[in-house]
This record gives structure tokens, C-alpha cells and sequence, in this order.
């Protein structure tokens, strides 16, 4: 199998799957903008051939390499870089090299928030009521059937770029005086807590791998009002998550992808209603946080499924694992040396986070882990107060 793996280099915990798909007979074939000498040695080893191009947003010069692939090895058979940033990009080049996996045509449902929406509402999912707005009139007719505040939202965007929380009708008129000139779709504002169903398919479309996250707050809130994020993964998952994200998966029809899906758990009620989709893993550190919470390699088992349409073996959830994460420009109560004396006994992992990532992330993550969620939880807290 001749795979090109797009922007090997970032996020960097990504060249797993690089030296994964290596492991399992593939010719992994890389496409970046970063010098050959600059990449880490796990990558060069896992590297057939890797191109470099000057500006990976020049489609023609990623048409060249993509060309030059073909000539040496073959059909290329497959394209990712498991980042939402490229989706369009790979989707373009999977079109015109007849490549399998997402194309042009199906990006409006999984790239539009307001197709998302009809989508979910199609298998049975409940959303949040909102619809594109293009002018103040249009917001203020369905403000009536709202009420304040509205979050107002690139209808195509990634993460909380361009997104606003809007109280009043000063807040939005500012907001159409002020918003990129580019389509927004405006919502009701949720009140609840966001929880995430993330996993892997096969071809078949069979869910082969799952898991879900409970986060303490969304990424709007974090970006906007620079505050912490912390979140954690569930033992047990939820049953109703469960059966929400399997329908979504149906709807979609994923075929040999990760996804991540987003709802808000409603504080009320308890009922979940769906944010939007994302096919892709979710970001961060958050396949390192699958791999500590199951005791397995989630790269690998990933390559298995693109190279042989299975995973190596079944997987167990086996701890609860959370992100914390700080921030440079706060004082906490604990110094880093403080939190690893403390909290050394549940601490898998702790690094810097790459700066692309530091406005959701934090500038420094901490994973712990623990069987039981309590001990868990208390640590976050104490570690970012």
C-alpha cells in the first residue's frame, strides 16, 4: 500500500502514525513543508520518500509531488493527515487522484454547521435551534423564538475561531458590524456541559474502536475569556452518548476514520444535543490519553485497520485519564515540581504544548490516570487552582 501521510511533522505526537504505518507493510511516503533534516529521526525512518514543498497551501506544487509519487511508486492508495486544518486539501487530492476516503462532494456535510444540523436531525439527534443569519433582521427573527444570549459562528470554521457568545441587542449589532464577511450560523445558547463521542471505523463503516470525554467547559469559553481547559475519559461510557454517536455514525456513513463528535449534556434535563461533528481524532494529546486509558497503541491499531480493515486485538477501558492544563500568564498555587511530587503516583505524562495549540490547550498539559474518578478529578483541581 502506497500512503502519503500529509504534514507528518505537526501535531508532533502524530509520527506514530507514520512509524506505525511502516510497521504494517505500507510505503509511507511524506508530503510537508519542513526541511528533510529538521524531522525527528522516527519520521525519516518511517519515510519511504518524503517531498518537501515550499507552501503546502500552493495546490500546484502538492499536484507535483503527489504526480512524482505516482511515477516512482504507483497508485496511491491512500491520503491523510488526521488534522482538520487539511481536510479540504486531502479531499481535493483524493478527488483528483482517485484516491479512497472523503472527497470534494462530501465535504458540505461534515465541513457546514448548518448541513451538520439537518444531518443529525435526520437520524433522530436532537440540536440546538439556529440557522444561518445573513443580515441583524434575520437574527432578530429568530431571537424571538430564542431569547438571548445566541452564539454566533462561522458557519464553516475550526474550533472557536470567529465565535462569539452575544447578550443583547447592542452585542449584536456590534456583531454584524465587526464579523468577517463570511457566512454565520447563530444559535440558542446551550446551557450545559460538553461531552464528546471519539473512535475509530473500519471500511465497513463497523465502530472498532470508542470512547468518550467529559469536558469542564467548551473551547469558545476557554479561547474568549483565556481560561483553562481540563477534561477527562469515561470508563463506562454513557448509554445514551452511546447510541447518539452510533446513529451519527450511520448518518455520515464514516468509512476507516477516527471522529470526534460534540454534545452538550443539557443541565436541566440531562438530554444531549449535538454540537457538530469532526472526522478526525480529537486534538491535543488526546490519542496518547486513548493509548493510557486502554493499555494499547491507538497508532497502531489505526494502521491495522487502513492496511488490513481490522484492529490487532479488542480493546478494554481500563482507566479514567484527564488533560489538565495551565497557563503561563496565571499564578497557581502549586509550582510545577509541586504538582509532580504530589501527584507523581497518577501522572502518566506531562509536556509543553506546541503554540498553534496553546489557546485551547494551555501552554503546559498534565495527564493523569487513575481507576477511579474522584482521586482524579480532585487532582485537576488542585493542580489549576
Amino acid at each position: 500500500m502506497n500512503y502519503v501521510y500529509f504534514s507528518p511533522h505537526f501535531p508532533p505526537n502524530y509520527y506514530n502514525f507514520c512509524v506505525a504505518l511502516k510497521k504494517f507493510g505500507a510505503t509511507v511516503l511524506g508530503l510537508g513543508d519542513t526541511p528533510y533534516d529538521e524531522l525527528r529521526a522516527e519520521l525519516k525512518s518511517a519515510f519511504t520518500e518524503y517531498f518537501k514543498v515550499e507552501d503546502m497551501h500552493n495546490y500546484n506544487q502538492l499536484l507535483k509531488a503527489m504526480g512524482y509519487f505516482t511515477w516512482k511508486h504507483g497508485k496511491i492508495e491512500g491520503i491523510d493527515s488526521n488534522n482538520e486544518y487539511w481536510l479540504e486539501t486531502e479531499a481535493r487530492l483524493r478527488t483528483d487522484f482517485n484516491i479512497e476516503g472523503i472527497r470534494l462532494h462530501q465535504l458540505d456535510t461534515i465541513k457546514q454547521k448548518s448541513e451538520m444540523k439537518k444531518v443529525f436531525q435526520s437520524a433522530g439527534v436532537s440540536v440546538a435551534r439556529g440557522r444561518i443569519v445573513e443580515n441583524l433582521d434575520d437574527a432578530l427573527e429568530l431571537i424571538k423564538e430564542t431569547g438571548y444570549p445566541v452564539v454566533g459562528k462561522p458557519d464553516i470554521g475550526v474550533g472557536a475561531a470567529n465565535t462569539f457568545k452575544i447578550n443583547n441587542q447592542d452585542e449584536l449589532r456590534f456583531f454584524f458590524e465587526t464579523k468577517p464577511d463570511i457566512p454565520y450560523i447563530m444559535e440558542e445558547f446551550i446551557r450545559g456541559n460538553i461531552e464528546s463521542f471519539d473512535g475509530l471505523t473500519d471500511r465497513c463503516g463497523n465502530l472498532v474502536f470508542f470512547t468518550g470525554h467529559a469536558y469542564d467547559s467548551g473551547v469558545m469559553e476557554v479561547v474568549n475569556n483565556d481560561t483553562n481547559v481540563s477534561y477527562y475519559s469515561f470508563r463506562d461510557v454513557p448509554k445514551d452518548l452511546e447510541e447518539a454517536g452510533r446513529k451519527i455514525i450511520k448518518a455520515f456513513k464514516v468509512s476507516a476514520r477516527f471522529f470526534h463528535f460534540e454534545f452538550f449534556r443539557l443541565h436541566e434535563s440531562g438530554k444531549l444535543v449535538a454540537l457538530e461533528v469532526n472526522m478526525r481524532p480529537p486534538g491535543g494529546f488526546t490519542t496518547d490519553m486513548f493509548n493510557y486509558a486502554c493499555d494499547f497503541d491507538i497508532y497502531q491499531e489505526w494502521a491495522s485497520v487502513v492496511v488490513n480493515n481490522k484492529m490487532t486485538a479488542p480493546f478494554t477501558r481500563k482507566y479514567h485519564v484527564c488533560y489538565v492544563s495551565r497557563k503561563f500568564n496565571r499564578n497557581y498555587r502549586l509550582a510545577h515540581q509541586e504538582v509532580l511530587d504530589r501527584y507523581g503516583d497518577m501522572m502518566i505524562h506531562h509536556d509543553h504544548v506546541p503554540g498553534a495549540l496553546a489557546p485551547a490547550l494551555g501552554n503546559y498539559g498534565y495527564i493523569l490516570r487513575g481507576k477511579e474518578l474522584e482521586p482524579v478529578l480532585a487532582a485537576q483541581k488542585d493542580i489549576q487552582s
